[in-house]
């Protein structure tokens, strides 16, 4: 029986072009999963459509949420924003936080399962850590420490404390939503990795589609998402 993973895309509004690079495709692929790529429409009534044909989904990295979203003016270091694909995804969220279907959130997209959750995000990391979270470096490039909560679902599917991770974003989750808690940190205290207390929804601040052929840590999320939609079955 197939196993259908929906990815959420990026918008590129100035070539009005949906987006998605190929890793994410390839690592559900070979996690046993069928993807499907969700273009960031602004037709709401095909969410419900998207949560209910398929049996899982990613919320994939891209660019900032809109501050609006978490009841914020936009501040000095908030960057391109999307409103079409925000819009969506927030409300696709909300349905997966409120339903059944687990979800991998990777980079933008643990802010936007966050925000969904009514979290925030802090809008730029400039004034808030003095450590580097853009790396300079190849994007599968490890380049800083995340430290794993022991008792949590993450801890149980990698087995390590502590590991480096690629790192690509100057936002974070400053307050975590209701029914989701926080369980990777980086060394500055910014919380790298987030899920829910019942193993459906796990979300990362870094990116695990840009090594997953060569990094069994990275490719044990793809695999968890797929493996938690064959185990719900029986």
């Amino acid at each position: 029986m197939t196993c259908t993973i929906g990815i959420t895309c990026a918008w590129e509004e100035k070539n009005s072009c949906h987006k998605l690079h190929d890793e994410y495709v390839y690592a559900v692929k070979e996690a046993g999963g069928v993807p499907f790529l969700l273009p960031g429409l602004d037709f709401f009534e095909l969410i419900a459509v998207y949560y209910n044909q398929l049996d899982g989904f990613i919320f994939s990295g891209g660019s900032d949420v809109d501050p609006a979203f978490f009841g914020e003016e936009p501040q000095q270091g908030l960057r391109e924003i999307t409103p079409r694909r925000d819009a969506l995804e927030l409300a696709l969220a909300k349905l997966v936080l409120e339903g059944d279907k687990p979800a991998l959130g990777i980079c933008r997209g643990m802010q936007v399962l966050n925000i969904a959750a009514g979290g925030d995000v802090y809008q730029d990391l400039q004034d808030v850590t003095k450590q580097k979270h853009i790396q300079q470096a190849p994007r599968r490039y490890p380049f800083h420490t995340v430290q794993v909560q022991q008792d949590s679902n993450l801890f149980r599917l990698v087995q390590q404390e502590s590991f480096k991770v690629n790192s690509f974003h100057h936002q974070a989750i400053r307050q975590v939503g209701k029914g989701l808690k926080a369980v990777g940190w980086s060394k500055d205290g910014l919380v790298e990795a987030i899920e829910s207390s019942d193993a459906r929804i796990m979300a990362v601040q870094w990116h695990p589609e840009c090594n997953w052929w060569r990094d069994k840590l990275s490719f044990s999320l793809f695999e968890n998402l797929v493996d938690y939609i064959i185990q719900k079955r029986g």
